[in-house]
């Protein structure tokens, strides 16, 4: 039986939160020293290293810098001869980490970052239009996924959220989120910078979810959000979502295991032939 509450903080969530913040900052000063001279870096989640080297090769196409993190269940992918690799686990040696992790943090080691899901594949045509989005994003500014909305969403309208299936923030943004005590983590009521008790029960009665915060940052505390319609990029979205020939290999809580579920649940070469992306599975 694993122990959920030791995965808990490694996916990003704020009532599972119990470091100081000085072991963030130190952690984040070693990554920004990694990511010196780079102007656009896109953060690309390892869980399997051929979804991964692909993605790496698509964000060097459209001009940014991979930048590779990975789950500490996955082995480490090869790198393309752009691309910079962070141990985002490094200093803290959780069982798991999500992307979610640093991205919380991004204005402590970067001034913008790109980001997607680790099963997104973009044609090629729409990531050229998303990095010049991303690109010219002024700081204090973010772009983030708006997912399509849910029948069961029409009359729980505090279960909306935005998503990180692909986007990009600023320093400004992501400094602001912090100290708004907003952001992307699970149970963002139980964030550190949540101003007051009054303020924490209403947030309470939102969603827990990841990006929720996001949206509340946008809609109460003037947050600039892009966003991207989720049907835009939908068709490369190798998800479980609404997919009813999805094995699942491993519960579906924090300890998840998507490394083993991706290759499983889906054929890269196959999806890249619907994507015109064929091209670049051999460089």
């Amino acid at each position: 039986m694993v122990d959920q509450a030791t995965y808990r903080i490694g996916v990003g969530n704020w009532s599972a939160f119990d470091l100081k913040m000085e072991a963030v900052q130190a952690a984040a000063q070693r990554w920004r020293s990694l990511l010196e001279g780079v102007a656009r870096p896109w953060l690309c989640w390892n869980v399997d290293a051929d979804w991964c080297l692909l993605q790496q090769r698509l964000v060097s196409k459209v001009g940014w810098t991979p930048v590779v993190g990975s789950d500490p269940r996955a082995p480490k992918p090869p790198l393309h001869r752009d691309a910079v690799f962070i141990d985002f686990n490094a200093d803290f040696g959780f069982p798991t980490m999500w992307m979610h992790f640093p991205l919380e943090f991004a204005f402590l080691f970067t001034e913008r970052l790109a980001f997607w899901h680790s099963d997104l594949l973009v044609r090629m045509e729409k990531l050229r239009e998303l990095a010049e989005l991303f690109a010219g994003l002024p700081d204090g500014s973010m772009a983030a996924t708006k997912p399509r909305r849910r029948l069961s969403q029409i009359f729980r309208t505090n279960t909306l959220r935005y998503w990180e299936l692909i986007g990009c923030t600023t320093r400004g943004a992501s400094r602001s989120q912090f100290e708004n005590g907003c952001g992307w983590w699970m149970n963002f009521a139980d964030h550190l910078n949540c101003p007051n008790e009054q303020e924490r029960r209403r947030r309470r009665r939102v969603f827990w979810d990841h990006g929720v915060g996001i949206r509340y940052w946008a809609k109460y505390c003037r947050g600039r959000v892009v966003t991207v319609k989720e049907n835009h990029i939908a068709e490369g979205h190798c998800t479980r979502i609404a997919n009813k020939q999805y094995q699942r290999l491993s519960p579906d809580n924090a300890a998840r295991l998507l490394p083993n579920e991706l290759r499983h649940n889906f054929d890269l070469a196959e999806v890249c032939r619907t994507l015109d992306l064929e091209s670049l599975l051999d460089g």
